[in-house]
Formats: C-alpha cells, sequence, structure tokens
C-alpha cells in the first residue's frame, strides 16, 4: 500500500519544508526569544498561517498561553503516526492533514483554504521521536540502499527526474531557519526533503511499469526511503530531539 504523504512543495528549482515544519522552527525561535514578533509574522505571512478563526498573531499567542516553549512536528501517515502521541481526536485529524504541530499541550492541524493556511487547535499529548543521529543514519542508510534498488528498476528509463536528483544529492535545497535553529538540523532537513522529492519523483506516475506486480515492487522498494526522509525532516523541526550543542 502506498503511503500517503504531506509531499513538500516542490518546483523546478527549490524545495520547501511542509506548513507544519515551517511554523515549528519559526514558532519554536519565537518562543525561545531567539526572533522578534515582527519577523516571525512576515515568515508565517508568505503562507499567510492564521489561528482558525483568528489572526496569525493570535496563533503565537495561543501555543504560549497554553505555556509551550517550544513547537515540533508530526508527519503521520496510515500504519506510522510519526510524531503523534494522543489523544484519539488530534491523531486522527493529524493523520487525516498527514501533518500537525505539537506545542506543548496544544496540538496545531493546517488546513488549506484559498491562499491561507488555517490552523485547528486541540489537545495535545506527549510524545515519542527518532533523535537527530539517529534519523541521520537512517536517512543515509536508506539513500545507499535506494540507489541500488532504483538502478535495479531502470529509474532512469522510467523517471529521469528521480535518477538526476538521486545523482545530485550534493545539491542540497537553501531553507531559511531561524536564528537558534542547529546547523546540523538545517542541514538534515534539507537532504530529507531531498530524499523525500526523489521518492514523489520516482512514485508521481505507473507509466513505467510493465504490470501490477511491478508497480507495487517500486513502491515497496521506496517505502523504505520514504519513511527515512519522513523521519528525518520530523527530527529537524522538533526541538525536543535537538542536540545540545
Amino acid at each position: 500500500m502506498q503511503e500517503r504523504v504531506a509531499s513538500p512543495a516542490m518546483s523546478s528549482s527549490s524545495l520547501a519544508l511542509p506548513h507544519s515544519a515551517v511554523l515549528a522552527w519559526w514558532l519554536t525561535a519565537w518562543l525561545r526569544g531567539h526572533e522578534q514578533t515582527d519577523h516571525v509574522l512576515d515568515v508565517l505571512a508568505d503562507d499567510t498561517h492564521l489561528l482558525d478563526g483568528g489572526s496569525a498573531l493570535d496563533l503565537l499567542a495561543r501555543t504560549r498561553a497554553g505555556g509551550a516553549t517550544y513547537a515540533g512536528l508530526a508527519l503521520p501517515v496510515d500504519g506510522d503516526p510519526l510524531g503523534l502521541g494522543g489523544p484519539r481526536a488530534f491523531n486522527e485529524a493529524a493523520m487525516d492533514a498527514g501533518q500537525a504541530v505539537v506545542a506543548g499541550a496544544v496540538g496545531l492541524v493546517p488546513e488549506e483554504r484559498g491562499e491561507t493556511v488555517q490552523w485547528r487547535v486541540l489537545e495535545a499529548a506527549p510524545r515519542q521521536l527518532p533523535d537527530v543521529g539517529e534519523a541521520d543514519r537512517g536517512l543515509r542508510e536508506s539513500l545507499i540502499g535506494a540507489a541500488g534498488d532504483l538502478a535495479d528498476l531502470d529509474v532512469a528509463r522510467w523517471r529521469p527526474e528521480a535518477a538526476d536528483a538521486l545523482m545530485n544529492l550534493h545539491h542540497r535545497p537553501a531553507l531559511e531557519a531561524p536564528l537558534g535553529t542547529p546547523p546540523r538540523c538545517v542541514d538534515l532537513a534539507a537532504r530529507g526533503l531531498q530524499a523525500w522529492a526523489i521518492v514523489d519523483l520516482a512514485l508521481a506516475d505507473d507509466g513505467g511499469a510493465i504490470s501490477a506486480y511491478e508497480v507495487e515492487r517500486r513502491r515497496g522498494l521506496l517505502q523504505p526511503l520514504g519513511r527515512a526522509a519522513r523521519r528525518a525532516v520530523v527530527a529537524a523541526c522538533s526541538p525536543e530531539v535537538w542536540p545540545d550543542r
């Protein structure tokens, strides 16, 4: 079964973090005093992040009023509720959206409405996450395995863009990270986005597959890389597992 993932926004020249990753980074920086309110609001205005029924400032204030000192990312899919700890209502809403933010006891779930991103507020519980080192190692190992698997599947023939992306991993997307974000985490987020994009490109259509068996084989071989990519981005955008330095 193919994983349903809130994919990173892609263009021919750039990759962008999911809405929840952007909010987790910048909300953390604001809560910790690394970034001024006006700058954070300017960044959030690019995607027009709003509290459901309120403003972007209301969104910031709601998390601080709930006692949050940082905000972390969740990227759940069926069978892998990555970044969720409950309760059921929040988990179900986050699974439907494919992403969410956990800020203390506050859970935030995005919904795109026209040109705005409206955030629904729910109760959230503590969660367990892979740490940055574990996520980094998993991503590196999965990329090595995926290179061989995609070669076996002749990815260059049916999806040359994916093959090109795999061969150009040193060209990482430039991510705008707020002050206080560890450089190692910015780098991990960029590499996670690259891997995520490779999976999306390789699974964009099934035009190169000759049978249902080949379709499922392709998806099965790429799922470990997709899972490792999500773990990398979640760890990079969740301060509770950031390294001390």
